[in-house]
């Protein structure tokens, strides 16, 4: 039986990797990317910054040129800043917004064609509950997490008839 192939963004520290850890033990071949250096056992890193297109494509060639699909995508890649909003800087919410909302649309993007061409594929989305929630003197960490569950329900319809699914995974 084929192993499952999972990439994992942001795998090289939080919630990131400790997913790529559980997935690895669990028998997945897992690659985490990630701007860190990262040294796993049984994990493969390939450095990635999900705020930039073309890095995005890259990995996700780079994957399908040694295993020759990407079964499951997780978008942990993220970055909080807080503070109030009349004090926060734009150019500070703009590189959060960055980060965690629009490093997940470039990774979705760059995976989609493969996942669509094999007829299968999942991409979980990390959100939180701060989407839910917004959690004062942070209102552009709460914002983007919105961003990714409006744009996982979005994507769902979309995907669907290709055998993807979505779903964004709210702590």
């Amino acid at each position: 039986m084929e192993k499952t192939v999972v990439l994992v963004t942001g795998g090289s520290s939080g919630i990131g990797k400790e997913t790529a850890l559980a997935l690895s033990k669990a028998g997945c071949t897992v690659y985490e990317g990630s701007r860190r250096e990262s040294s796993i056992g049984g994990i493969t890193h390939l450095t990635l910054d999900v705020t930039d297109e073309a890095s995005a494509v890259t990995v996700a060639s780079e994957i399908i040129s040694r295993e020759g699909k990407i079964d499951i995508l997780i978008n942990c890649a993220g970055s909080g800043i807080s503070g109030a909003v009349e004090f926060t800087q734009l150019e500070d919410a703009k590189r959060q917004m960055e980060i965690n909302f629009f490093g997940t649309v470039n990774m979705t993007k760059a995976v989609l064609p493969y996942m669509r061409q094999s007829g299968s594929g999942r991409i979980v989305n990390i959100s939180s509950v701060a989407a839910t929630f917004p959690i004062p003197f942070q209102a552009y960490y709460s914002a983007s997490k919105s961003a990714i569950n409006a744009y996982t329900l979005a994507l769902a319809n979309e995907v669907k008839a290709f055998g993807i699914s979505t779903v964004a995974v709210q702590p």
